[in-house]
């Protein structure tokens, strides 16, 4: 059983350990020890691979930003600065609190119920928006094969949105084994466009130098906002670690398998680009069914679309996943209403909390792409802030707790690590702010969604005012 806010919490560490939220204690509404089926780390490899990445689709507009050298340089650089610090701190807390729940209640053990409730709001609401683009990414890629459907892009994404759900509302499982299927159908056509740029292209192999010499600070922050926005999300795949066999052994595995194939795939499309002489306008216009078009015609075209396509239905899916499973643990504190708990009783999953996630989601796909990817990572990097400083604080208040995985980096070590990817977001937003007043607009109102935390948080205690006496750790 997972420890309440108020007391130290034993050992969790191991594989042998519960593997449960606070949610599971027999009895419990909201117990999880039913379930139907724990995933294996190739499943949860793939699932991780899909809410992370999803293959190339989405990294278009780079090229247009910085170039084939820029991208390559980027390419290279952002997930040492930016990933591998928050993939460190992901495996060392899901080691120490492999949970249902994941990430909020990491920060609940550390900071406390107030810190825990903005983590979980902040995460929330990003994934929303982070949800509503997968489905407007697929109606463009439909396009390759369906140019009219954009007039019925409303009625196609609220199709992908609630069969999605349905599928969630199935079980965990399910969702591995298509995570499985949708990641090979991302992954194949890609690995056709590199044999046959390699193979069969009449220019000689040219790997561009990494480099972002002549660009200004415009198009470079534009450029890592977008890689960044490709390599988010490592920490929504342990919201439902309870429902994984061997979590801290799984997830260290799977999330390094998961990382190795994101950048390998992310170098080789780079590559990709640069050796077909493709027009980075072009490219941004229409996506990398292009590509395939200009590298071997049409029938890799129309693969890579349907590639396109199952990446996004693929994301959203895992996605989807990860962000049911918090409202459920913080329904259980008293934060959000207990109707979220209610799990179904043939499938056992939170299937109240997957039809309001969708719902709210299928008002979100009025904004558009550009607005979301902006609020996305300001409302990511905030949350993210806060399982920093849970990893610190846990170091410091039980030093030997046992961490099956630890980095290896004291304190002060851990501090100048976190300094790496706070100050690539802060590179990446004002760059952002700076390229047009426009994009001020979806700054601002993502800043309002993440001061409506306390607005909430008042509300809560309004209602419940023992939380306000509830302690962290002592």
């Amino acid at each position: 059983m997972h420890p309440s806010a108020t007391s130290s919490a034993p050992d969790t560490a191991g594989d042998e350990a519960t593997s449960s939220s606070p949610a599971s204690v027999p009895g419990s509404p909201v117990s999880l020890s039913r379930s139907t089926g724990k995933l294996r780390p190739l499943q949860l490899a793939a699932i991780i691979f899909l809410t992370v990445s999803g293959g190339p689709y989405g990294l278009e507009p780079l090229f247009t930003y910085v170039g084939d050298h820029g991208a390559l340089l980027l390419l290279l650089v952002t997930p040492v600065l930016w990933d591998v610090p928050t993939i460190l701190t992901v495996l060392e807390l899901n080691s120490m609190m492999p949970v249902t729940g994941g990430y909020y209640q990491w920060v609940k053990h550390a900071l406390g119920i107030r810190w825990a409730f903005y983590e979980g709001w902040w995460t929330w609401l990003y994934t929303f928006v982070d949800l509503a683009i997968y489905p407007v990414l697929f109606v463009g890629y439909a396009a390759f094969f369906f140019p009219e459907i954009a007039i019925y892009k409303v009625p196609v994404c609220l199709a992908i949105i609630w069969s999605s759900a349905l599928l969630n509302i199935l079980g965990i499982v399910p969702v591995g084994k298509a995570s499985l299927f949708l990641g090979t159908l991302v992954l194949t056509p890609f690995l056709i466009l590199f044999i046959v740029l390699l193979t069969k292209h009449t220019a000689p192999l040219s790997i561009p130098t990494p480099s972002i010499k002549g660009l200004g600070f415009s198009p470079i922050a534009l450029g890592l906002y977008t890689v960044m926005w490709n390599f988010i999300g490592w920490d929504n795949a342990t919201t439902y670690a309870g429902e994984v066999a061997r979590p801290v052994r799984s997830y260290l595995v799977s999330v390094c398998i998961a990382f190795a194939l994101i950048v390998l795939v992310y170098l080789l499309s780079a590559l990709a680009v640069h050796q077909s002489g493709i027009n980075p306008g072009v490219l941004n216009e229409g996506g990398f069914p292009v590509l395939g078009v200009l590298a071997a015609g049409r029938w890799l075209g129309i693969l890579l679309a349907a590639g396109g396509m199952a990446s996004t239905m693929g994301l959203y899916s895992a996605v989807l996943l990860s962000v049911s499973r918090v409202p459920q643990v913080m329904a259980n504190d008293n934060l959000l209403p207990a109707k979220l708990c209610t799990l179904h009783r043939r499938f056992n999953t939170p299937y109240i909390s997957i039809i309001t996630s969708s719902a709210i989601v299928s008002i979100l796909i009025l904004w558009t792409f550009s607005d979301l990817v902006i609020m996305d990572i300001i409302l990511y990097g905030a949350g993210l802030s806060l399982e920093f400083i849970a990893l610190i604080t846990l170091r410091i208040k039980e030093p030997f707790r046992g961490r099956p995985f630890r980095i290896p980096l004291n304190n002060t070590g851990l501090f100048l690590m976190f300094l790496l990817p706070m100050c690539v977001y802060s590179i990446a937003l004002s760059g952002t702010i700076y390229a047009s007043e426009r994009m001020a607009i979806p700054v601002f109102f993502a800043l309002g969604m993440l001061f409506s935390a306390e607005l909430i948080w008042r509300a809560i205690l309004w209602r419940n005012p023992h939380l306000a006496t509830v302690k962290t750790l002592e």
